[in-house]
This record gives C-alpha cells, sequence and structure tokens, in this order.
C-alpha cells in the first residue's frame, strides 16, 4: 500500500478512462522500500478522428488542468522506453500492475518507467466459446483488443503488455502485424523458471510446474502451452480439485468467509505439492489477493505478473540505454 499518493488519471476517445489513487490499493507486491514521498504523473486528453490520428487537446497534471491549443500529434510520448499497457478484464489488477512497475522500476532512486495505459474492462468469462454467437463475440473482443494496441503505437509506445491472464489466451491474434516488442506473460514466467535450473522433485521426470486459476481453460492456456515449450510438465488440479476445493475457495472469498477461503486455497496448492510440483503459479487475480502476504505457502507459488513487470522494467531500462548511446 502507497504511504504517499500516487494519483494517475487516463482519459482518451474510445478508450474507457482509468482514474484511480493507488494509495487505496491493496498492494500484491511482496518486497519494497517503505516509501516517504509522493510521485505524480501527468496524463493527456486526446480525441482521434475518423482516421485513427489524435490531437492533444488537453494537459492534466495533479489537480490542475491546462487547456492547450488543439494540434495534431504524432505520438503523446517520445521516449525511447515508453511501456504500452493494455488493461484487462479487472481495472483493479491492471492498477495493481501499474504499482510494480513504478515502484520497482523507481526503487533505487531512478526514474519511473514511461507508460500510457488503455483499459479493457469489458471482457467476462473464462472460457473458450462453443456457440457460433460467442465465437463472434470473442472476434469483437480481439477486435477491441487490437485497436487498443494500435492506439498505445500511435501514443508512443516502444513495447506492449498486457497485464491480464485471459486477454494473453489471444496474444498471437492481437499482436498480429505489431512491429514492436509485444511481451507474452506466458513467455515472462517460462523463461525466469528456465533461468531459475530448477531440479525434479521426481528422478527421471521433467521439472513439473502447477497451475491454479478459477479459469479452467482460457486463462491457463497462455501458461501451458509456453512452459510445455521451455521442456516443463504442467500439472493442473483435476475436476474434483475444481469443483470441491478450488471454486469453494473463491466462492467464501465472495462471501467474506476469509479463513474458509484461504484454508481451502492451502489444500488447493498442497495437492499440487503433492504431485512433485516444483512452483505453483497462481494465474488468477482473485487467487492472488487471499493468502496473507507472510503465508508460508507462498514461498511455492508465483504470480505471473511479477515476472511480466520484472521483464518490462528490464526492457525499458536497455532500451534508456540505447537510446543514451544512439
Amino acid at each position: 500500500m502507497f504511504d504517499g499518493g500516487l494519483t494517475m488519471s487516463f482519459h482518451k476517445v474510445n478508450c474507457p478512462p482509468v482514474v484511480g489513487n493507488l494509495s487505496n490499493i491493496r498492494s500484491q507486491c511482496r518486497t519494497r522500500p517503505n516509501p516517504c514521498f509522493a510521485v505524480q504523473m501527468s496524463s493527456t486528453l486526446v480525441q482521434t478522428n475518423e482516421n485513427g490520428d489524435f490531437y492533444e487537446s488537453k494537459k492534466i497534471s495533479g489537480s490542475s488542468s491546462t487547456e492547450l491549443k488543439s494540434q495534431p500529434q504524432n505520438s503523446l510520448l517520445s521516449q525511447a522506453n515508453t511501456v504500452g499497457i493494455i488493461g484487462g478484464v479487472s481495472v483493479l489488477s491492471t492498477l495493481i500492475f501499474l504499482e510494480k512497475l513504478v515502484w520497482w522500476s523507481s526503487r533505487n532512486g531512478e526514474e519511473c518507467v514511461p507508460f500510457v495505459v488503455c483499459s479493457e474492462p469489458a471482457l467476462d468469462g473464462g472460457r473458450r466459446p462453443v456457440h457460433s454467437s460467442e465465437v463472434n463475440g470473442e472476434h469483437i473482443i480481439i477486435q477491441n483488443l487490437r485497436q487498443k494496441r494500435i492506439f498505445l503505437e500511435k501514443s508512443g509506445a516502444r513495447c506492449i503488455v498486457m497485464p491480464c491472464h485471459i486477454s494473453n489466451a489471444w496474444h498471437d491474434e492481437i499482436s498480429e502485424s505489431c512491429s514492436l516488442p509485444f511481451f507474452h506473460i506466458g513467455d515472462c514466467v517460462a523463461r525466469e523458471l528456465k533461468e531459475a535450473k530448477l531440479k525434479p522433485l521426481d528422478a527421471g521426470s521433467s521439472v513439473r510446474i502447477g497451475v491454479l486459476s478459477t479459469c479452467e481453460t482460457i486463462a491457463v492456456a497462455p501458461y501451458q502451452q509456453k512452459l510445455q515449450n521451455q521442456g516443463f510438465e504442467v500439472v493442473l488440479p483435476d475436476k474434483e480439485t475444481m469443483e470441491h476445493i478450488l471454486m469453494p475457495a473463491v466462492e467464501s472469498w465472495n462471501q467474506r468467509d476469509i479463513e474458509g477461503a484461504r484454508n481451502l486455497l492451502r489444500i488447493a496448492i498442497q495437492v499440487l505439492l503433492i504431485r512433485a510440483v516444483n512452483i505453483v503459479i497462481l494465474a488468477s487475480d482473485v487467487l492472488q489477493n487471499i493468502l496473507p502476504r507472510e503465508d508460508p505457502l507462498l514461498k511455492k507459488c508465483m504470480d505471473p505478473m511479477d515476472a511480466l513487470a520484472r521483464t518490462t522494467i528490464k526492457w525499458a531500462k536497455s532500451a534508456k540505454k540505447v537510446h543514451r548511446k544512439t
């Protein structure tokens, strides 16, 4: 939680606004210094024409607003390491990712990584469509997300990320024709686990990685494929665990039965650990919130958003160094 105040406002035509004060958001960042200062950011109100080009009309900084003469803009941001962020199902999860991006990139007194956000909280569900009407709905979602990617490119972003478990299931479609680095959350997770050089817990077997998600198919897919490509064996909960342990844990959480939810989630994690998995990926915003930060089981778990944030910061710092040399 922020002790100082980090306030952000993002406004754009045809893109849902994100307005929030991160000092009120429960943080999932596990390690960071105790801040005693406030971080302020500015944003720009833009309007797009029929061709998708935009005009700058107002600059917003803190609580003051200054009217500017409208004029065509090639991009909103000119920094070579600007990160474009496509928000996902939950605005809250997007803000939590931003909190990590801000604090981890500036914890040593460095400048915060520049970023521009396009929020898309309208996604719903957690499974691949079955009926034709659902397939059409998926196509609309993909088109919407692709338009937001293009908006971010025009805004001056130099790389794109999607801090959303579900949206990354359509990463290939959304990133089609994109010339910028577009980090896949599954790639970030698989790469970090590969670099960790984990050893199999069972002799003669591959390293096993467990994945827990409240969405059995669509949210698991981004991790399963990427982990398998790196040689990991992916272990998922069976039907009984999903129906009688994991989903009841979420229901208990929603009903404010905190202790009941925590006990059930602990059981679900232990079920996977008994199957000799090295790490359990918590591929759900809800699951990330249930256990207290000091719970020892979290040492066996991984938050994919952490890996995405670290990858993004590493790229941004590298891009900044390259730009300084040129």
